[in-house]
């Protein structure tokens, strides 16, 4: 139950995902007086669950671009020990039916790739080169689908695009993407070094990170506080209810999703403004996770099924801190539609579709058995990109001290990539508040 006891503090963060921890752990190390508040355990989705030695990611802890991230950004200025994985591209495989090319992950595989002609290989080239060089922007009000009409776009390139486009965005419908979203994404993807990376020790040891920063930096952290309404004051929002007693702030920033959001902020003007984003649609995936008592080896750490859409990643490959000596971990990740889950025997299929992709390129992995996992509706993103779905601003104009940060709000990247660039933009605009102060 809440207690009547008021706390004050600089900055009252609410939701202790990787949005919120990464903001209060900058904001504390910028000198400002912190309090997370998290409903239920720390970290949200970002989660590492522990299972007959085996620790499951809820989701890949893979990061895109890291040597361009916000991540790398706050792992330098917070002082962040990270391991990081990377991704090996020359590893990486298409199943396409009756044979395996290369994935096109780079310039290398491009031109290994069987999937592609000659032909089609210099036109993929070519719009790649162009999004490099900035010559292909998009626009906000054309989905890239209508993009590749447009520009006439040959058949194959546009499978190659929409097939790329499906891998890193999480979603069976690349086509509904924004143009602009799309190009501004592989324009910092295609100009990568490090393209795709693992975190050592999975989510995990990135919560307890920022927890160390926020903690040394005298922020507190504080679960099993949940968040149940919020006073106002004009154009402010002054206390936050939980059942771990009411929090007042000269600031806050909320990361919580829409949804959750909504419920709290009732009878206020925030409650308008929170309205607009919370029909959002998430973008959903079926995880299919696997801890064996002992590798399979082959001369692949990812296969794409295209045909399916869906694909495997050798984890323990790139972490090996995930599993116990000598094991071996697998996930597999098949994209959704709002149909998809709303029939039990499609998503069944799906079920027994990764484990016929299993069957087909781990043979033996039945035997070798400890332990499955599977998340049947994991949202792999709050929010999904579509050209009737806009993510939510970082900051409330008719609420001087109120900010939100998380993968619905407006920023860069995919996925993660969002929760730290929100988190960023709302610490920055907070730190500027009192910089000329």
């Amino acid at each position: 139950m809440e207690t009547n006891e008021t706390q004050h503090f600089d900055v009252v963060i609410v939701g202790g995902g990787l949005a919120g921890l990464s903001t209060a752990a900058y904001l504390a190390k910028n000198g400002k007086k912190v309090v997370v508040l998290e409903r239920g355990n720390l970290g949200g989705r970002a989660v590492t669950l522990k299972l007959k030695g085996f620790s499951f990611n809820f989701g890949a802890h893979a990061i895109y671009g890291r040597d361009s991230s916000v991540l790398k950004k706050f792992e330098k200025d917070l002082g962040i020990q990270i391991t990081w994985k990377d991704f090996e591209p020359s590893k990486a495989k298409y199943d396409i039916g009756d044979r395996l090319s290369a994935m096109p992950a780079n310039i290398q595989g491009l031109f290994r790739t069987s999937i592609l002609n000659s032909l089609g290989k210099v036109k993929f080239t070519f719009n790649i080169f162009k999004t490099m060089l900035h010559m292909e922007k998009g626009h906000p009000h054309m989905s890239i689908e209508k993009w590749m009409e447009e520009k006439q776009v040959s058949e194959d390139v546009k499978n190659m695009m929409l097939t790329l486009a499906s891998s890193n965005f999480f979603t069976r419908e690349p086509e509904r993407i924004p143009s602009d979203v799309f190009f501004t994404y592989y324009q910092r993807l295609f100009t990568s070094n490090k393209p795709v990376a693992y975190i050592g020790g999975g989510w995990q040891a990135l919560i307890a990170e920022f927890v160390r920063v926020i903690e040394e930096n005298n922020g507190v952290v504080i679960t099993k506080a949940k968040a149940e309404s919020i006073e106002d004051d004009g154009d402010r929002v002054t206390k936050v209810h939980t059942t771990q007693g009411i929090f007042e702030a000269d600031e806050f920033v909320f990361c919580m999703p829409p949804k959750e959001l909504e419920k709290i902020v009732t009878g206020t003007k925030v409650e308008h403004f929170i309205k607009q984003y919370s029909s959002y649609e998430p973008s959903y995936v079926y995880v299919y996770d696997i801890g064996l008592s002992e590798r399979i080896d082959v001369p692949y750490t990812y296969i794409y099924d295209k045909a399916n859409k869906m694909f495997i990643t050798d984890i323990s490959h790139y972490d090996e801190s995930c599993v116990p000596e000598g094991g071996q971990m697998l996930q597999a990740i098949a994209y959704l539609s709002e149909s998809d889950l709303a029939d039990k025997d499609k998503v069944q299929e799906y079920h027994d579709k990764i484990e016929a992709l299993y069957d087909k390129h781990f043979v033996g992995w039945r035997d070798k058995l400890v332990v499955p996992r599977v998340s049947k509706r994991a949202a792999a993103q709050e929010i999904k990109w579509t050209m009737n779905q806009k993510p939510m601003p970082v900051y409330l104009p008719d609420y001087r001290n109120v900010f939100f940060a998380g993968d619905w709000c407006e920023g860069k990247g995919q996925l993660s990539e969002l929760s730290f660039s929100s988190a960023f933009e709302a610490s920055q605009l907070i730190i500027g508040k009192y910089s000329h102060v």
